[in-house]
């Protein structure tokens, strides 16, 4: 794969040093796999305001960016990511109105579900125990139990990958399952308003603890994995036999997966739709996995899995190139 454009990003060391633009970081930490190269350049803004200055100095000198937050939802290639990773590090929480809670893209969702629990602000609680960050949760329209994040979104602030930033209600977004907007016009989010209600800490706080206990008792959150690997198929365009759910982690165990190895991947044995990283696997041994999936659901079921996690980076002659995402 070629690219015309430099990979050195000479305004932005010129500006924040090289401290802060760090060359050859590895990734693998930063995600919730655990695996994945390094990113050629790394900078972590820490506010949306260095968000945006960092954008504009690596248009300026026609820098390639990628956008990586929590490392929740993605696989990174074994080969790394080359051009600028910009990881947003900005906590900033605030009170926008007395219905509305404002959250930087770099917050965790748990931090924001924290600070609403304290504040005795309800609408976030069922979202405990949900991993990543709020520019993630917007971009995907994460699910959780039935429910999307983005149906309590009210106006978010965005900003392209050259520097223009707008701001967009709820209507603009093109929220649907998986989905946003910002997926197809690859803006950047700098933060999100989410509309709350007054509620008891105490009350709050009980939801909260049930939600999480949900998730351990039906998620495999002891091993890094990157969350469900694959979206459950619309109900309406496929035709299973009966007693088989329109479940992507069902179909993947009916089709005999459960358990399944390539290298140091497993596909879970507590939920089929996690792929789990026993310690020492690799972007190739995962990607090969899914591939086996997605196979044996088609040769089994006629059903197309397709994949909720995003690829970010090179994998070599898999290779899907950058891609924006929290």
């Amino acid at each position: 794969m070629t690219d015309a454009r430099t990979s050195r990003p000479a305004a932005l060391l010129s500006r924040f040093g090289a401290d802060r633009v760090r060359a050859g970081v590895g990734l693998a930490p930063f995600t919730t796999f655990k695996v994945g190269g390094p990113a050629e350049w790394l900078f972590e803004p820490r506010s949306a305001e260095e968000v945006v200055e960092a954008l504009r100095l690596a248009a300026h000198d026609a820098v390639r960016v990628s956008i990586l937050g929590g490392g929740s939802n993605v696989l990174v290639g074994d080969l790394g990511v080359r051009g600028l990773v910009i990881r947003p590090r900005g906590r900033h929480i605030e009170r926008a109105a007395a219905d509305l809670v404002r959250a930087e893209a770099g917050v965790t969702v748990n931090g924001l579900v924290r600070w609403t629990i304290t504040h005795g602000l309800a609408g976030l609680e069922r979202w405990a125990g949900t991993p990543g960050t709020i520019g993630g949760g917007v971009v995907g329209n994460a699910h959780f139990d039935g429910c999307l994040l983005g149906d309590l979104v009210d106006v978010v602030r965005v900003v392209t990958l050259n520097g223009a930033i707008s701001d967009l209600r709820q209507a603009e977004l093109e929220f649907g399952y998986d989905r946003s907007r910002l997926q197809r016009t690859r803006e950047v989010l700098l933060w999100a308003e989410f509309r709350v209600a007054p509620g008891d800490a105490d009350l709050l706080r009980e939801r909260a603890r049930a939600s999480l206990r949900y998730r351990k008792h039906t998620q495999p959150l002891d091993t890094p994995s990157a969350g469900c690997i694959f979206q459950n198929p619309d109900p309406a365009a496929v035709s299973l036999p009966a007693g088989v759910p329109a479940a992507a982690g069902a179909l993947v165990d009916r089709a005999g997966l459960k358990g399944r190895r390539i290298g140091r991947a497993v596909v879970s044995r507590t939920h089929a739709n996690f792929i789990l990283n026993e310690g020492g696997a690799t972007a190739r041994d995962i990607r090969q996995l899914i591939a086996a999936c997605q196979r044996a659901v088609r040769a089994r079921f006629g059903v197309e899995l397709r994949e909720e996690i995003v690829y970010l980076g090179e994998f070599g002659e898999q290779d899907e190139g950058p891609c924006p995402l929290y």
